[in-house]
């Protein structure tokens, strides 16, 4: 992978990144101007339900922020785009669809065979 390519993928995961603590800030604005005032048991309920959605939905997000800088570190110290693994080549395509990939689609498909066959046990 060259310089410009890179570049090009720390600038897609610090978007990335942006537009997700952007999207973070926004629900704690939500969380912190609405209380549950609504009158209605089932409002209230319904309500309470979207919010604990919301908050495992940026639960979420906040790991992905976790794996998004580690990908920003790769990137810095010149590991990003190759397999843990097995140290090849992460493909162009997979890093375009998953930036934070850690493994090439070869290495993470025997990761999942392996996962399932031990969960079936």
């Amino acid at each position: 992978m060259n310089d410009k390519m890179r570049e090009y993928f720390r600038q897609k995961l610090l978007a990335w990144k942006a537009s997700l603590l952007r999207e973070s800030h926004e629900t704690l604005e939500n969380l912190q101007d609405g209380g549950l005032s609504e009158p209605d048991i089932a409002d209230r309920a319904s309500a309470e339900t979207d919010r604990s959605l919301e908050l495992r939905t940026r639960d979420r997000e906040r790991k992905l922020i976790s794996k998004i800088d580690e990908a920003l570190q790769r990137i810095e110290d010149g590991t990003y785009g190759y397999c843990e693994e097995t140290d090849e080549p992460i493909a162009i395509r997979r890093l375009e669809a998953r930036p934070i990939a850690t493994l090439s689609i070869e290495a993470q498909e025997r990761h999942e065979r392996l996962e399932r066959t031990q969960r079936d046990d």
